[in-house]
């Protein structure tokens, strides 16, 4: 993937161009199935705990077959997982993640909900689990979900045991078993109660698998086969489910289509039991609500439906409208059904809107250019159209029919706070385990309720209402026309680099602080002053230093530091720099970074973070000056290595094959690297050549399933990859050889430099090691034996080999400083004789 990386402010990850923002008109297929769902009062939740956790062939089914309401509930985002496709890690790992579900449930037709529990990485116990998230917390969440979407069938992805094989899996079922009563009991939560009403399912499932070596399923249990074809979609629900499920791509998860009889088995956990369907006991029909003469009506415009003229249904959608809206007294499904027949009028209609702009992002105190385009395809007239944009609202045209292209254009003042482009969940400071959310009302909502456009206009006898998000529109020169989201910035956005400084590097390297700014207001030279405040523990203190900076706008600027004129003597663990212009923006200055992230199946992310350094004061002892590095999938390994002063070169495919490896201290693969890059098995003679003439090859963890390469060598000696990882970050460490080299040179490695590790110690460890490896830790977590697999090594001819499953990549970022001077042991390997 191409990648652009503007230091500080913006990271990119991938190149411009997703279309998932794209306005999309329905076809005439899309048309009748929505009009054939119009007669379903039914709804399916399901629940598991991870993006990539949900049956897709199963949700697909339930909504475009079954045509119930549909709805999967992640308890998390997925911010703990790895990620094959960048660098995302943590909270932007977990609104990739969100974006990429939201991309399989526009294939599947679910809805998405979420809980504000954080994926906190590989979790061996359900109570771990509850405990971290704050169970009562989450249940809540899960109960208000329940309330407000309503499901006569709860299913659960995995059973409450030891068998989900995660912690976090056995949870996400436990909350749902729980959450299944708790939602029907008043006196459970009652502070929901001012929003909601209590809700019973009639059953709550438990949909049993077969993958890996659990097979959970038996032919007593009941089973359905949801591998049928749909001739309007053209495809069976396999196939739309394999390309909903490759829809997580950070996770590599492109799967083939299936085709033929696909059985999914089902075990009774709670409830009624079912006899002969899922929904056994919930009438599906207008008769639940009393309503049965609306079913004759829906027959007949199916029936009368003209694929060629969808128009022509129109007028019987109005009058059902009408009909429901006058005699329904469920007031849940007179909302999801009206809801319904107003997008299907506007389909039939051939209707059209969109709000746009030709810049992308929205600056606080300034103007943005909008344009509206509405078309109204069919002879039916749209009359009496006015907009609302934000606080304002205008009539745009008395009439428009007959393929008539409505389109104006004006400015808007932008006054809103950026911050409330924000994601919801991240404009609080998080718990430990779970985001906290003061709006009640977005608890379980995938993302920001876009509210910024909303559409009125008048058919026949009916008022509608239709609300769009304002969009980002351009056309690339290769993909087309192209629709990204606007968003909300404030007149600089200030980020700095690196995030992480060591200031006690031996030898000495001087260690710089980049400040960069980029005014998205205008261009000038402005008196400015930049503020350091130096955080160690619980003390402040802060550096003034008064410059005149270049204010040139939408152009990244900087201003760099050495670090010891900014800190001096005193050494601060946190430093967070504030830019003041004279007479510009609030009192304290900009301290905000803006990440953004592109990948093109899924729209454009944008958040904001506090700037700030991370200041390493241990010392760190480095030997050697060069080393290359060959990426994987995506860490932050290769620039802690510049930081702590190593010249580092990639190492890609050609200069792989073309390099003299000799000059290199060190080479270093980066995580997974084997498992994304078949080619490096045929570079394997070359690597083990560069091992006995004196190199180093140090190899970070790859995973045992999706092997592929890793299936052949890697090492001089052979060497299984298991699935054992140690999840407890604070898990003692036993040293195996505390005065090998590894312990020793040039850094003394004690018990310290495993403190402050962060959500766990080492992955993917080796396993079935031949005997000339020799291993240095013995790890495990309570209640385990103990394990030595997150590090081997084995000398080879003159050289050094090392596989670890110690996790570098999360440690380095996160500025541990044991990671560093651990990690410059390694690369240190051959610098000392007599080893």
């Amino acid at each position: 993937m191409i990648k652009r990386i503007l230091p500080l402010l913006l990271f990119i990850a991938a190149a411009n161009g997703s279309n998932a923002q794209t306005p999309q008109m329905p076809t005439a297929a899309d048309i009748l199935l929505s009009m054939q769902k119009l007669k379903v009062l039914g709804s399916v939740l399901y629940v598991a705990a991870h993006p990539d956790d949900e049956n897709t062939r199963l949700l697909a089914w339930l909504a475009k077959e079954r045509k119930f309401r549909t709805g999967y509930l992640s308890i998390t985002r997925g911010d703990g997982g790895q990620n094959l496709i960048g660098t995302e890690q943590g909270v932007s790992l977990g609104l990739v993640r969100t974006q990429e579900l939201l991309a399989a449930r526009r294939i599947d037709g679910a809805e998405q909900f979420f809980t504000s529990a954080y994926d906190f990485g590989f979790s061996k116990s359900t109570d771990e689990a509850l405990r971290v998230w704050k169970k009562e917390k989450i249940l809540s969440d899960v109960v208000w979900v329940i309330r407000k979407f309503r499901p006569d069938v709860i299913i659960t992805r995995f059973p409450p045991d030891e068998r989900a094989g995660h912690g976090h899996h056995s949870a996400s079922a436990v909350l749902a078993i729980e959450a299944f009563k708790a939602a029907a009991d008043p006196k459970r939560f009652p502070e929901q109660l001012q929003f909601l009403k209590p809700w019973q399912a009639k059953r709550i499932l438990w949909n049993t698998y077969n993958f890996g070596n659990t097979n959970t399923q038996r032919e007593d249990q009941f089973k359905q086969d949801v591998g049928i074809f749909n001739p309007l979609l053209g495809k069976g629900y396999g196939e739309l489910a394999a390309e909903s499920r490759s829809q997580h791509k950070s996770q590599g998860f492109g799967v083939p289509r299936q085709r033929g009889p696909l059985f999914e088995y089902f075990s009774h956990t709670d409830g009624e039991v079912l006899q002969s369907d899922l929904a056994d006991g919930v009438i599906l029909n207008w008769s639940r609500i009393g309503l049965p003469e609306v079913n004759n009506r829906i027959d007949a415009i199916v029936n009368n439906f003209k694929p060629l003229d969808p128009s022509q249904s129109v007028t019987a959608l109005i009058d059902l409208r009408i009909l429901i809206k006058q005699k329904a007294n469920d007031e849940y499904w007179k909302s999801v059904k009206v809801k319904e027949i107003d997008a299907l009028i506007q389909a039939c209609m051939g209707i059209y809107f969109e709000a746009v702009t030709n810049q992308q992002v929205a600056v606080t105190g300034d103007s943005i250019r909008i344009t509206l385009n509405f078309i109204n395809r069919s002879a039916i007239p749209a009359q009496k159209i006015s907009v609302s944009v934000f606080d304002s609202s205008f009539t745009l045209a008395p009439s428009a029919s007959n393929n008539q292209l409505i389109s104006t254009s004006f400015n808007q003042f932008v006054k809103y706070d950026f911050m409330s482009d924000q994601p919801y969940w991240l404009r609080e400071q998080m718990d430990t385990g779970s985001f906290n959310i003061k709006t009640n009302l977005l608890i379980g909502e995938p993302q920001n309720i876009a509210n910024d456009i909303s559409v009125n206009f008048s058919v026949g006898a009916v008022n509608l209402t239709m609300k769009y998000p304002l969009l980002y529109k351009f056309t690339d020169p290769v993909k087309g026309e192209i629709y990204q989201p606007v968003f909300t910035v404030p007149q600089v956005v200030a980020g700095v680099q690196p995030a992480v400084v060591l200031s006690n590097l031996q030898p000495k390297h001087t260690q710089y602080v980049q400040l960069s700014y980029k005014s998205y207001s205008q261009s000038d030279t402005a008196e400015s002053n930049i503020r350091f405040e130096m955080q160690n523990g619980k003390s402040l203190r802060e550096k003034n230093i008064p410059v005149k900076l270049p204010l040139v706008k939408n152009t990244m600027q900087s201003i760099t530091f050495p670090l010891d004129s900014l800190i001096g003597d005193q050494k601060p663990n946190l430093v967070y720099p504030w830019l003041e212009f004279k007479g510009k923006g609030k009192k304290n200055g900009f301290n905000n970074a803006m990440k953004i992230i592109e990948y093109d199946h899924i729209p454009t992310i944008h958040y904001f973070f506090p700037t700030s350094v991370r200041v390493i004061n241990e010392e760190i002892k480095t030997v050697g000056k060069r080393i290359g590095y060959i990426p994987g999938s995506g860490d932050g390994v290769m620039d802690a290595l510049k930081q702590m002063g190593f010249i580092v070169d990639i190492l890609d495919e050609a200069s792989l094959a073309a390099a003299d490896l000799s000059r290199y201290d060190a080479i270093i693969t980066g995580v997974r690297a084997y498992n994304v890059r078949e080619s490096l098995n045929n570079h394997y003679d070359k690597l083990m050549a560069y091992i006995n003439n004196g190199g180093n090859l140090i190899v970070q963890y790859n995973t045992s399933s999706q092997l592929g390469p890793v299936k052949a060598k890697i090492g001089p000696y052979p060497f299984d990859i298991s699935r054992t990882r140690i999840t407890d970050e604070k898990a003692v460490i036993k040293f195996e050889q505390p005065s090998h080299q590894l312990m020793e040179f040039p850094n003394k490695i004690t018990e310290k430099d495993f403190e402050g590790w962060v959500q766990e110690r080492s992955i993917y460890h080796a396993s079935n090691w031949d005997k000339r490896y020799e291993t240095i830790f013995s790890i495990n977590d309570p209640s385990e034996k103990p394990d030595s697999g997150s590090l081997i090594m084995a000398r080879y001819g003159k050289g050094n080999f090392v596989y670890t499953g110690l996790v570098f990549f999360r440690q380095l970022p996160a500025g541990v400083p044991g990671a560093y001077r651990l990690l410059a042991n390694l690369v240190a390997l051959n610098q000392k004789k007599g080893f």
